[in-house]
């Protein structure tokens, strides 16, 4: 029989076989401080993964995208957009709901320097794995940043898609069946600060999403 998300969350809180990340994600005094679940509608259609919680948000509020710049700015967007009913993301009692939306990230802990290492990319995909397999109603992945749609990818390859000449390009897409695949930058200040990614063109693309593959 297969697992249930619950059953994956609470394998993922009580992982340590990173012992690097497991160290670092240490770092702050308080707060969660312990491997990051996915969080959102189970029968979500749109599926947006990031690569790895940051040290100072999902690792200090134990939620995906949750007090940090980068969580402004996503939340924010899907509220804008239709996904969320709140445009702020504080904290796990906030009353903060998706809707037809789940975030994941392929890291369940916060990396150094936000760079996971590539065994530790393989240490968590199980966990991604058996998420992406339970969200049965999936019909797009977003995937912000090139570690999450290379995440993606060796998800995909493992169903026996062919992905060798699959590359991450900024707001492209990829079908496969009746999923798509679409990427975009990560909404790190770093990218947002430099304006390589715009809050309105990240806007569009999830309004863009709804309209075209999301309508019943």
């Amino acid at each position: 029989m297969g697992k249930s998300m619950q059953e994956i969350y609470k394998k993922v809180i009580v992982c340590e076989r990173c012992p690097r990340l497991v160290k670092y994600r240490k770092h702050i005094e308080f707060g969660w401080r312990k491997p990051i679940t996915g969080f959102g509608d189970l029968n979500a259609r749109l599926i947006i993964i990031g690569p790895a919680p940051s040290l100072h948000g999902g690792n200090r509020t134990g939620r995906v995208f949750t007090g940090d710049k980068s969580g402004d700015f996503l939340f924010k967007a899907l509220y804008e957009a239709g996904f969320s009913n709140s445009m702020k993301s504080v904290s796990v009692w906030d009353g903060l709901k998706l809707k037809d939306c789940y975030i994941t990230d392929v890291v369940k802990c916060p990396p150094p320097d936000n760079k996971p290492l590539n065994t530790e990319i393989e240490n968590c995909s199980e966990y991604i794995n058996s998420e992406l397999d339970l969200l049965k109603k999936k019909k797009v992945i977003l995937a912000l940043g090139k570690i999450a749609f290379d995440g993606v990818k060796s998800y995909l390859s493992s169903k026996g898609i062919d992905m060798k000449e699959i590359k991450f390009k900024h707001k492209f897409n990829y079908k496969f069946g009746d999923l798509f695949l679409f990427s975009s930058f990560h909404p790190s200040p770093r990218n947002t600060n430099t304006h390589k990614l715009e809050y309105n063109e990240f806007v569009n693309l999830l309004l863009f999403i709804k309209a075209n593959y999301l309508q019943d």
